[in-house]
């Protein structure tokens, strides 16, 4: 049983299937896509190349595709996933407008019940979560706005046949990725647009063009290296650091390395060189060099550092990637709010009342970012051993075992969740890893006469401390981000990702499985 037609869902499917496997895959939407079927606010685009961000597994999907460009748009990745969804005929084995409410564990036969919304009853051996890391999404709870006259949109459930906000006064509340990227295109709009900034986050121009044929041509001759590159780096793209630490550079080494990553856009600044998130004289150099650049593009100074993070190092929230973002606040008919310094008070018919003003507006977009990593599997009535459910096991904090097992739940699988790699890596190559690695376990249950695989407590343990250990040896613990949980109120203060890098965690995973699944209990038939 999956849970969720994602990138990682698709995925299992196919390669469950592939192996000879019955497998049921449940998907909430009336489609395939997962995030990327939901959020189709204006400008959403992925911040990980277009000719990474697709799978490896088949060389035939990759030379068949044609990606349009450097950064794809939702709605060109969401026509990849439909491309990929029909020319492996996944979604005969995909109830769709389907979603689950519990599992619950038979202790006797290792086996789970599987209850829908739908009134499906299904008996598993094996449940693989692929619900992703960014697909819970938050709605504040402001005073008032049920009462808000106007429209309200969130950018995680964005109406599919668009939004007109032409002539229209607008707010966004918000400005994490969704709102940087939302914000330059409502403004083209919008007669006026107030935008509500609680804390100011690092974000690097895409530097986005179409791609031509002979960049397509070229990639597709070059794709195994490529992915190989991508499978050994740190965060699943061919991108290397540069070759020397950020202050054994000269002077014009750092400028010239800053401006390279400059130009290639988005989220991998962060890595330009490989000291860059734990050493803080070398983060200071990184910094400098971003505010050099986004002041360079603000007219207004007090705007500008209004709009340039002051409270965390560089990249330990993870960068946006942007077109026109900063820009935009040199339109007249864009207006920038502080709600740290006038916090937002509540919502009446008209508008937005703040502690120091009031702004009518037309419409409310709530670019306000999701519950990650831990979010949609909690909305899940998961009962392990002995009726103790996940939301209890967890209620301190997640507890896993590489990402992958919890102990007390035999046969339950994670995708790409706390404890792995997940969102600081290409989480199409991730989620690919992670099915590789569950559908290898599996068959190695069926080769040994085995029942089922479960995390031991002490395995869970000692991954806790190790991600831990690795995250309090970077600048990473330093930000209140999402990461750990930050932006959800009463949730655990826990970092929830393994940062020691993509192909280091690849090389774990692969020493347990090879050392016979050191760490997990397998249990006889």
């Amino acid at each position: 049983m999956i849970v969720g037609a994602g990138f990682a869902g698709l995925y299992a499917v196919h390669k469950l299937r592939e192996q000879g496997l019955s497998a049921v895959c449940f998907e909430a939407a009336p489609e395939v896509g997962g995030t990327w079927y939901f959020n189709r606010y204006p400008g959403a685009r992925c911040d990980v190349e277009s000719v990474d961000y697709c799978y490896s597994f088949s060389d035939e999907l990759q030379q068949e595709w044609n990606w349009s460009e450097k950064y794809a748009t939702q709605a060109e990745i969401l026509r990849y996933m439909n491309w990929v969804a029909d020319r492996l005929d996944l979604r005969r084995d995909i109830e769709f407008d389907t979603r689950v409410r519990s599992a619950v564990l038979d202790e006797e036969t290792l086996r789970w019940t599987v209850i829908t919304d739908t009134g499906a009853v299904v008996d598993a051996r094996f449940c693989l979560m692929a619900t992703g890391p960014l697909s819970a999404a938050m709605t504040p709870r402001f005073d008032g706005l049920d009462t808000f006259a106007g429209d309200t949109y969130h950018t995680a459930h964005w109406p599919h046949d668009g939004v007109d906000f032409r002539g229209r006064r607008v707010a966004v509340i918000g400005t994490g990725s969704s709102g940087i990227q939302s914000i330059p295109i409502i403004a083209e709009q919008a007669s006026q647009l107030y935008v509500f900034q609680r804390t100011p986050n690092y974000s690097v121009p895409a530097g986005n063009r179409p791609l031509t044929d002979e960049d397509r041509a070229d990639i597709k001759a070059n794709y195994d290296e490529r992915r190989r590159l991508s499978w050994r780096s740190g965060g699943g793209s061919p991108h290397i650091a540069h070759p020397k630490l950020t202050m054994e550079a000269t002077p014009e080494e750092r400028r010239d390395a800053f401006e390279k990553r400059w130009q290639l856009g988005g989220v991998l600044f962060s890595k330009t060189f490989a000291d860059q998130m734990i050493d803080r004289t070398a983060n200071e150099q990184a910094r400098e060099f971003y505010e050099a650049k986004v002041r360079a593009l603000i007219d207004d100074p007090e705007v500008a550092d209004l709009l340039i993070p002051n409270d965390h190092p560089i990249g330990t929230k993870r960068i946006c990637t942007d077109t026109n973002y900063f820009a935009t606040f040199n339109r007249p008919n864009v207006e920038l709010i502080s709600v740290r310094r006038t916090p937002i008070v509540s919502v009446d018919q008209n508008g937005i009342n703040t502690a120091a003003d009031h702004y009518d507006v037309d419409a409310i977009v709530l670019a306000t970012g999701f519950d990650a990593m831990t979010g949609a599997l909690s909305k899940i009535d998961i009962v392990g051993r002995g009726g103790r459910t996940l939301h209890e096991h967890w209620q301190n904090g997640p507890r896993t075992y590489l990402g992958l097992g919890v102990d007390g739940f035999p046969n339950l699988f994670i995708v790409s969740g706390p404890g792995a790699p997940a969102v600081l890596a290409n989480m199409v190559l991730h989620a690919e890893a992670h099915v590789n690695w569950i559908a290898d376990s599996i068959r190695y249950l069926e080769e040994h006469g085995c029942a089922a695989i479960e995390a031991t407590p002490q395995a869970v343990d000692e991954w806790n401390a190790e991600c831990a250990r690795r995250a309090e040896a970077t600048l990473f613990t330093e930000a209140n981000s999402w990461y750990l949980g930050a932006n959800v109120p009463g949730k655990p203060r826990v970092f929830m990702l393994f940062i020691g890098g993509f192909g280091v965690y690849l090389d774990i995973c692969k020493e347990v499985a090879e050392s016979g699944y050191k760490g997990f209990a397998l249990m006889e038939k």
